[in-house]
């Protein structure tokens, strides 16, 4: 008993130490690469991974996952290196009030480079995404992959680019790039459904402007190869770019508006604005003479709920308008010839960008509405040797797949194969509205005369005057949408001023279909 009482008692740590030590733990980590690198980072322009988070999500809403791993390379001095949440952060939360699943990369901790923990948060997070059926944001500020790791870095984003595959179509995907993002890095956003990019921060390239000098001595600036303007206007990787991070980040929070939770959900509806439907301008909007041109922005803005229209690609392939609105608080996806460049004709790269665009809002239950007025395929040498004939394949492909509800109103001219390829009934329409000023045709009544009448215009004492009264008759006779309408192929001629009331009725008459396909494993789009 004595040796017992002369026994030392030892004071142990009581349970708030253990839990002030996990705040510590907690402030380090999310400090990232420190209060210097922090201060480098706004030095730019650029805000860290957590402030993005911030303005993305609603307020008190994120909750972060798997702070505490960390890298565990041994090699090249990585053993000595300390990397927060292994430059990363991952985690859940919402916008306007709908759930949300993000990584946010963080360039303070070794560059935002992904090494194989920084990688496995990142599939983590996906997964959970994937399971939740809740929509998926990556915030890309990176270095590329972790060289010291080596080949498990390249593992790494093959898990990412698998999972950017087997969820797409079935949960939205963004990619917002908000520094480099270089290498094997750009094929993740590719795959994704939407790249945002920020002007003169934003930087997306295969290899960077040092190797193309090595390799083809070309010099070129980071932003004059791979930024903002230039991937939202010539390659077309880009879908909306803005000048800041603040109003990037707004535009996710606007796209994700439009679009449902998952492929299983029908996207959200917001209550109908109290609007007159009549919209007596729009018989005045489009010039009678297929020659003039008029922009279909207008047009837009007349049939859509006010203030509610967000273009895609705006700056790429002009001569094709595409975006999303809403039509009595309805969401729609709106594509749309854009007679202001190329006469609204279709070429390579207005294709890609209509049929890439088809294909998201039918994987996402979002009715799609066209609004027709094409001369045809755009004609010449270098669009046949690139490819036009697979490229405006893809058009046909991605209307004829869609079963989601699908309109079409012809404003004005529509002919050849680009009349068929938008949308007709041929191809699976549901409801195909013609203006009575449209033109329905093979060709333009002035081809079509020089054509069909090329004899008894040769032969004539007035050619001039005889293929004028040869054009007219064409004209008169099938340039209009009565002939196809007498055939089934156009639903309704209608009064321009009813359009929106029309598209009202549609939409609400379509909003139970349902339209099988036959059971296979995918079909083979034209790439």
């Amino acid at each position: 008993m004595s040796s017992v009482k002369n026994k030392e008692v030892v004071q142990q740590p009581d349970m708030y130490e253990k839990i002030y030590d996990l705040y510590d733990l907690k402030r380090e980590i999310e400090l990232g690469g420190g209060d210097d690198r922090i201060a480098k980072q706004h030095e730019k322009g650029k805000l860290t991974a957590r402030e993005r988070i911030e303005l993305l999500v609603d307020p008190g809403t994120f909750v972060e996952l798997n702070a505490f791993i960390e890298h565990r390379s041994s090699d090249f001095g990585l053993e000595n290196v300390k990397g927060p949440g292994d430059g990363v952060v991952t985690g859940y939360g919402k916008i306007n009030g709908r759930p949300i699943y993000l990584f946010s990369q963080d360039f303070t901790v070794f560059g935002g480079a992904l090494g194989e923990m920084h990688a496995k948060k990142i599939a983590n997070v996906m997964d959970l995404a994937a399971k939740n059926g809740a929509p998926f944001v990556g915030l890309n500020d990176s270095g590329g992959a972790r060289i010291q790791e080596g080949v498990v870095s390249l593992d790494g984003y093959g898990q990412i680019f698998y999972r950017n595959s087997i969820y797409s179509g079935v949960i939205p995907q963004i990619s917002v790039i908000m520094g480099p993002c270089a290498g094997g890095a750009v094929y993740s956003p590719a795959i994704t459904d939407f790249v945002f990019m920020v002007e003169k921060t934003s930087q997306m390239f295969i290899t960077g402007p040092k190797v193309i000098e090595t390799v083809t001595g070309e010099k070129i600036s980071s932003e004059n190869l791979g930024g903002a303007k230039v991937h939202s206007t010539i390659s077309g990787n880009c879908h909306y770019r803005a000048e800041t991070e603040v109003e990037i980040l707004q535009a996710v929070r606007d796209v994700l508006s439009y679009l449902p939770n998952n492929c299983n959900e029908m996207p959200p509806r917001l209550e109908a604005t109290e609007e007159d439907d009549y919209r007596p301008d729009l018989a005045e909007i489009v010039p009678i003479t297929a020659t003039k041109s008029y922009d279909v922005h207008v047009v837009i803005e007349q049939v859509v709920d006010s203030g509610s229209f967000m273009e895609i690609h705006k700056d790429f392939a002009k001569n094709v308008v595409v975006g999303f609105a809403r039509i009595k608080g309805e969401p729609v996806g709106l594509v749309c010839n854009q007679p202001k460049f190329m006469a609204g004709g279709l070429d390579i790269d207005s294709s890609d960008k209509a049929a890439r665009f088809i294909r998201l809002c039918d994987s996402f239950n979002v009715p799609i509405i066209t609004f027709e007025d094409v001369t045809g395929f755009f004609p010449g040498v270098k669009q046949e040797h690139g490819g036009i004939i697979r490229h405006g394949a893809k058009i046909l492909y991605a209307y004829s797949e869609a079963t989601v509800p699908k309109l079409t109103v012809i404003t004005r001219k529509a002919y050849g194969g680009a009349y068929v390829a938008l949308n007709s009934k041929s191809i699976g329409a549901d409801l195909v509205f013609a203006w009575p000023n449209a033109e329905i045709a093979v060709m333009g009544s002035q081809g079509a005369a020089n054509i069909i009448f090329a004899k008894e215009i040769a032969n004539s004492p007035d050619p001039e005057a005889t293929r004028a009264a040869k054009i007219e008759e064409y004209r008169v006779k099938f340039a209009n949408p009565y002939v196809a309408a007498a055939r089934g192929m156009v639903d309704d001629v209608i009064d321009p001023r009813e359009t929106r009331i029309k598209l009202i009725q549609a939409l609400e008459m379509l909003r139970n279909k349902e339209e099988k396909r036959p059971k296979k494993k995918h079909g083979n789009i034209p790439l």
